[in-house]
C-alpha cells in the first residue's frame, strides 16, 4: 500500500509534483442569477424552475424571477456537520431526489413535487437508500440520472479508507439504482448497488454524448482526479492516488494538485467537461475528445465553486460556495452565476 499522511478534507493539502500543463481562458460575461444563498450545494430543475439545496439549513429553495429565493421545504432528518448536510439533488418524472446526512448515516429520499413553478412544494418523503456511512468528512453526495434512466449515487469513504475496496460496504463507491431504489438486474455485481469502487470522495457526475460517465474526485494530499467510470471498474483508493499504472486499477484521465483543484460538481456541455473547484477557486474546462487537456477560467474571481450545471436553455450555471465555513464571503454570497464562454 502507498504510504499516505493524515486525512484531508475538501480543502486538500500541499501536493508534490505537478499535473499536466493547462492554459488560462477568459469568459465573455458572468451574470448573477441569484444571490444571498446559504452554503448552497446542488441545483436541479423541474419544469424549468431551479431548485437549490442549502447544506447546513437543510432547506430546498426555488429560484424565481429576479433571483428571488423562496423556501420550498426543510428536509426532515438532516443533521449537518462538517461536510455533511443536505447535499445533492436530482429531479425526474415529477420527483425530487435528495442525498443528505442524517444523525448516523447518509440517505437518499425522493419527494413528489407539487404545484407549478413559482409555487413548488414537496410531498411526503419516500426512502430510496439508507445506511450509507457518514462522517464529518468524505460524504460524497452527488446524485444524477444517467442516459439509461438509472440513478447514480456518489458515496464517500466517510474516513474509513479500506471500505472503498470492500464490495460489502456502500462507502467509497458509485452506486446505481432504479428510480424507485431497486438494484438493476444488469449491475456489474449481481444483487449489489455497486457500479464502481475504489473511490475516496466523488462529488461530480456527468455523461458525454457517447454515454460515458465522467466523475470528479477529491484526492488526499497529492492528486485530485477526473475519471471516466466503467461498470465494475476499480479506481484504486486507498491503494493508489492519481495516475499509478498499477494492474487492477483504472487511472484517472487527468489529475491536479490538491492546492489548485478540489473538484466538486461537473457538467458536460458542447463537448466540454466543466468542473467547479473549491480550493482552486476556478472553473476548469476539459474537452471530452482530449481529456488530458484543460482550460482554466475565472481563477480567484468568485471564490470557491461548488457546482456546475447546464440550465434548461443551454446556459452554463456555476454555484459559488463561500459561506460553507471555509470561504471568504463577499457581499451577496453565495450566488448562482450564468457564465458565457
Amino acid at each position: 500500500m502507498v504510504a499516505l499522511v493524515a486525512c484531508s478534507t475538501e480543502d486538500g493539502g500541499a501536493p508534490p509534483g505537478s499535473a499536466a500543463p493547462t492554459v488560462r481562458g477568459d469568459v465573455r460575461e458572468v451574470a448573477v442569477v441569484a444571490s444571498g444563498l446559504d452554503a448552497p450545494w446542488s441545483i436541479a430543475f423541474h419544469g424549468g424552475a431551479p431548485l437549490v439545496s442549502e447544506r447546513d439549513a437543510g432547506r430546498i429553495v426555488e429560484i424565481g424571477p429576479g433571483g428571488r429565493a423562496r423556501e420550498v421545504a426543510v428536509v426532515d432528518g438532516v443533521a449537518p456537520r462538517g461536510e455533511g448536510g443536505l447535499l445533492g439533488l436530482a429531479a425526474r418524472d415529477g420527483f425530487l431526489y435528495a442525498y443528505y446526512t442524517a444523525a448516523n448515516e447518509n440517505r437518499v429520499d425522493r419527494f413528489p413535487i407539487t404545484g407549478v413553478p413559482g409555487s413548488l412544494g414537496l410531498g411526503p418523503a419516500e426512502r430510496i437508500l439508507d445506511g450509507l456511512p457518514a462522517a464529518n468528512y468524505h460524504n460524497g453526495g452527488r446524485i444524477a440520472f444517467g442516459p439509461d434512466g438509472m440513478l447514480y449515487i456518489a458515496s464517500g469513504d466517510a474516513g474509513n479508507r479500506g471500505d472503498a475496496q470492500d464490495l460489502g460496504s456502500s462507502a467509497g463507491k458509485i452506486l446505481r439504482l432504479t428510480a424507485a431504489g431497486d438494484v438493476p438486474t444488469d449491475n456489474p455485481f449481481p444483487g449489489s448497488p455497486v457500479y464502481s469502487l475504489g473511490h475516496r470522495n466523488v462529488q461530480g457526475l456527468a455523461w458525454d454524448a457517447a454515454g460515458r460517465l465522467f466523475a470528479s474526485e477529491f484526492g488526499q494530499n497529492t492528486w485530485d482526479e477526473l475519471n471516466i467510470v466503467r461498470a465494475g471498474a476499480n479506481y484504486g483508493w486507498p491503494e493508489v492516488e492519481g495516475i499509478a499504472r498499477r494492474d487492477g486499477f483504472v487511472d484517472p484521465v487527468q489529475q491536479w494538485g490538491t492546492d489548485v483543484a478540489s473538484p466538486s460538481g461537473i457538467a458536460i456541455r458542447a463537448g466540454v467537461v466543466h468542473i467547479a473547484n473549491l480550493r482552486g477557486e476556478r472553473l476548469r474546462d476539459v474537452p471530452v475528445a482530449d481529456p488530458g487537456g484543460a482550460v482554466e477560467r475565472m481563477v480567484g474571481e468568485h471564490g470557491r465553486l461548488r457546482d456546475a450545471v447546464v440550465a434548461p436553455g443551454g446556459d452554463l450555471w456555476v454555484l459559488t460556495n463561500n459561506t460553507d465555513g471555509r470561504g471568504d464571503p463577499a457581499d451577496g454570497d453565495d450566488r448562482i452565476l450564468r457564465v458565457a464562454l
